[in-house]
């Protein structure tokens, strides 16, 4: 242990002991070096929290009532858990925090499990590990997530209403892509929260919510690549009918073939994008001072270069020059992005006034959002919004760059990185047929089977615990490797079973309890239909209610089989009693009260 290491435990445990006493979007860097990027993907990733607020101090507390927060200084440090509020405040360098009226001093406090932050008049509770630390008096808190949840969110607070299905799958691999690929220039996390990297809205987008969770786990795993190497991707609100080309907006980045500047006719089909603003002469100088582009007592603001795509690449002040998109930031940030939304622009000079009239939103390099919604509204697949955007470049596995391959068969679409899977399309086929006919369902859609290259990137793609050899989500099924499967002579059953979970899904009203969907999943699968229960089963010792909080929470392998016998008993129950149509009709609708009352009793 090192001497610095050994003041942190030092200082941890005298804060753990105080506290126990008491109870408790600008250029991208990666675009002018390739060897920016990060050499291998990442799991997780650092992403800093509430980076424009500059908080001096956060209020930290249980996410509920009765629980506690558990945190530490160090590796090394005692762990503390707190069950009140507390408040933690920068000091110069150092964090402050003070709770059950005690205080005590530190370089860096980390957070683990669910806990609450309130801060500038918003409250959030956090799920991911947190760590806080100070730099001059101004906190800087960092949350660590799997890549998978970051890309969700991100795509979620990005997109749109006129965004669907398709069009977000695009946006869910160009948002993916941004995040490995890019060194973003911060020194104590890999992305922060802002249009400097990308727009995280911590509160979350209740509307869009379900439909980027959905691109995000079709998406899982994919990032755009080239000729075999690893991609560049960015995108922006609206390019106007034209996209830029990445060295018209930051000049000192390097040509990219991928990146060129293209006409747009999708992003125009709906109108032209235009707009027209003005700013004074004093508002303008105000914001180019605050950026260090210019000094009071400039007079003339004119155009000197424009790229192929007809925006404004430099201007001149008197006679200093400036590029045309730091120009558009310094405004954005100072006076609103709705001065200048992008550099494709004419500027007239009326006395103290400069009147502007362009097209677009946003940089114009790569992803168009505009077209994009407007292609996938046509009926093109995120393979041809990607194509269009980034001519050349593909959407591959992060890990190999292998493209996904699609296979159809009756019922279902296998996804799989690997031809030699295509082996298993017969027992597939035999799953998918068990599953309707034990089940009674069908559905017209083909479900889609996504086989991971291993259980690794299975687990990091769905986020589903260890234990779980297949993950089923509406009309998607991701599995762990078929091969793996099969060799451990479970191939059938747990396709059978996630084929159930698909069929059940699709059948599903907004009333249906977790419980009787889980069960009659378990039910089919173990070959029950309906008629007399057989004798082997045992009733539960947890009633239906306390099954789908067990359901919803399990902790580990033996509290799920434990829930998901119980509500294996319940389902058959019903299917025993009421007949297959009658528990079918209350899956769309919901189980009568009554029938709830009869099953607790038993």
């Amino acid at each position: 242990m090192s001497r610095t290491d050994g003041m942190r435990v030092l200082l941890g445990l005298a804060l753990a002991a105080a506290l126990a006493a008491g109870g408790i979007r600008k250029m991208p860097s990666s675009a002018v070096s390739a060897a920016a990027r990060p050499s291998q993907p990442r799991e997780t990733l650092r992403v800093g929290l509430w980076t424009l607020w500059r908080d001096r101090e956060v209020e930290l507390a249980p996410a509920s009532t009765g629980g506690k927060v558990v945190l530490h200084t160090c590796a090394e440090c005692t762990v503390l858990s707190l069950a009140r509020p507390s408040r933690i405040r920068a000091t110069g360098n150092a964090v402050t925090l003070r709770a059950a009226g005690r205080t005590g001093s530190t370089e860096r406090i980390s957070i683990n499990g669910t806990a609450t932050l309130t801060a500038h008049g918003e409250t959030l509770a956090l799920h991911n590990p947190v760590t806080i630390t100070a730099h001059n008096g101004i906190l800087t808190m960092v949350v660590t997530m799997p890549v998978e949840s970051y890309v969700e969110r991100v795509v979620a607070s990005e997109s749109g209403a006129a965004d669907s299905s398709e069009s977000l799958k695009a946006l869910a691999i160009v948002v993916r892509t941004f995040a490995q690929h890019e060194a973003h220039g911060h020194a104590d996390y890999d992305l922060c929260d802002s249009t400097h990297c990308q727009l995280l809205h911590w509160g979350g987008n209740g509307k869009r919510e379900p439909a980027a969770h959905a691109a995000t786990l079709a998406t899982a795993g994919e990032t755009l690549w080239f000729h075999g190497q690893r991609a560049l991707a960015y995108f922006h609100k609206d390019c106007g009918g034209h996209t830029a080309a990445v060295e018209e907006i930051w000049p000192r980045a390097h040509s990219l073939s991928y990146l060129t500047s293209l006409p747009d006719r999708y992003c125009t089909a709906n109108g032209s994008g235009e707009w027209a603003s003005e700013a004074t002469h004093a508002e303008l100088t105000s914001a180019l001072a605050a950026h260090g582009l210019a000094r009071p007592g400039w007079q003339s603001l004119t155009i000197t270069q424009r790229g192929r795509s007809g925006r404004a690449v430099k201007l001149r002040l008197d006679g200093a020059e400036i590029s045309a998109e730091d120009f558009r930031i310094a405004v954005g940030e100072s006076l609103g992005w709705n001065r200048v939304p992008s550099t494709w622009f004419e500027v007239a000079q009326r006395g103290d006034r400069f009147e502007f009239h362009g097209r677009g939103w946003g940089h114009g390099v790569g992803l168009c959002q505009k077209g994009s919604a407007a292609m996938a509204a046509q009926g093109r697949s995120a393979r041809e919004i990607l194509a269009q955007y980034f001519s050349g470049a593909v959407g591959a596995d992060e890990q190999s760059g292998r493209q996904w391959q699609s296979y159809t068969a009756e019922g279902f679409v296998l996804e799989t990185l690997d031809p030699a899977d295509t082996t298993f399309v017969t027992e597939l086929k035999q799953a998918r047929a068990e599953a309707s006919q034990r089940s009674g369902l069908n559905a017209a859609a083909p479900f889609t089977v996504r086989t991971f290259v291993s259980t690794e990137e299975f687990r990091s793609a769905t986020l589903a615990p260890g234990w779980v050899a297949a993950f089923t989500e509406g009309d998607w099924i991701g599995t762990q490797p078929l091969r793996t499967l099969a060799a451990r002579k479970l191939l059938i059953s747990t396709l059978r079973h996630e084929f159930l979970h698909a069929l059940v899904e699709h059948e599903t009203g907004p009333s249906a309890p977790l419980w009787l969907r889980e069960g009659l999943v378990e039910a089919w699968s173990d070959g029950y239909a309906e008629g007399p229960m057989p004798v082997t089963r045992f009733a539960p010792v947890i009633s239906p209610g306390t099954v789908n909080a067990a359901l919803a929470q399990a902790g580990s392998e033996s509290e799920s089989e434990t829930a998901h016998r119980a509500a294996a008993w319940y389902a058959a129950q019903l299917l025993s009693h009421y007949g297959r149509a009658q528990v079918l009709a209350w899956l769309r609708s919901g189980v009568p009260a009554g029938v709830l009352s009869a099953l607790d009793q038993r």
